[in-house]
């Protein structure tokens, strides 16, 4: 028996792009920091909300490349002066990768009580309907 894979089957022409974007999100390394929320704020809205104490403004960015949203956090180091007798409190870095649909945008973020918050937008496309002639061989 074949195992069919999503860009073999004979009815989906065209997406041998969308099984490799499956597979690299599944290799992207996203560890559990920062935890985060992902919600439907509309029908064509999303945000995702970072936990991210701690961080400054500064010390994030937000990217968007080739349909992929990267959030980063680096802090400065505070200085080597300062002597720890316990250290509980994460100040390492992160790197967080979201595939984005085509047509969704992110349309803001803002930061709040130690939350990062990233706005998603997705465009509704108009319908169009083609009618395709058939020429004589």
């Amino acid at each position: 028996m074949t195992k069919l894979t999503l860009g073999s089957h004979p009815y989906l022409l065209g997406f041998e792009q969308l099984e490799r974007l499956v597979e690299r999100t599944a290799k992207s390394g996203n560890e559990g920091y920062p935890p985060f929320n992902i919600e439907q704020t509309s029908d064509t809205s999303y945000r995702i909300t970072l936990a991210v104490a701690g961080f400054r403004e500064d010390d994030l960015s937000i990217t968007v490349e080739h349909n992929q949203l990267v959030i980063r956090g680096r802090q400065a180091d505070e200085g080597e002066d300062r002597v720890f007798l316990h250290r509980g409190i994460a100040a390492r870095q992160f790197h967080r990768s979201f595939v984005l649909a085509d047509g969704v945008e992110v349309s803001g973020a803002t930061m709040e009580n130690g939350l990062l918050h990233v706005d998603l937008k997705r465009a509704v496309p108009e319908s169009v309907l083609q009618t395709i002639q058939i020429r004589k061989a």
